[in-house]
């Protein structure tokens, strides 16, 4: 069970990650590009945890989505 929830990463892990914003995640999780296991919540907004191989497909894979947001692009 640990490793099972060592392999489940949060929308802030995932956007660190990809160097973009936990709200550019949890719009890839709401539009589909991004499949997220929802978390029952009390709180203001919906949880989610993101599968390490999600992610790790979506780096590893060529993505205009990648590009269009550009993730891992540091502006000045």
């Amino acid at each position: 069970m640990a490793n099972e929830e060592a392999d489940l990463l949060t929308v802030g892990e995932v956007a660190k990650q990809l160097r973009v914003d936990d709200t550019t995640v949890r719009r890839w999780i709401k539009s589909g590009v991004l499949e997220a296991i929802s978390l029952p919540h009390s709180g203001i907004r919906q949880a989610y945890r993101i599968r390490r191989s999600t992610l790790e497909a979506l780096l590893a894979a060529p993505s205009s989505l990648l590009e269009e947001d550009n993730v891992g692009v540091e502006t000045d």
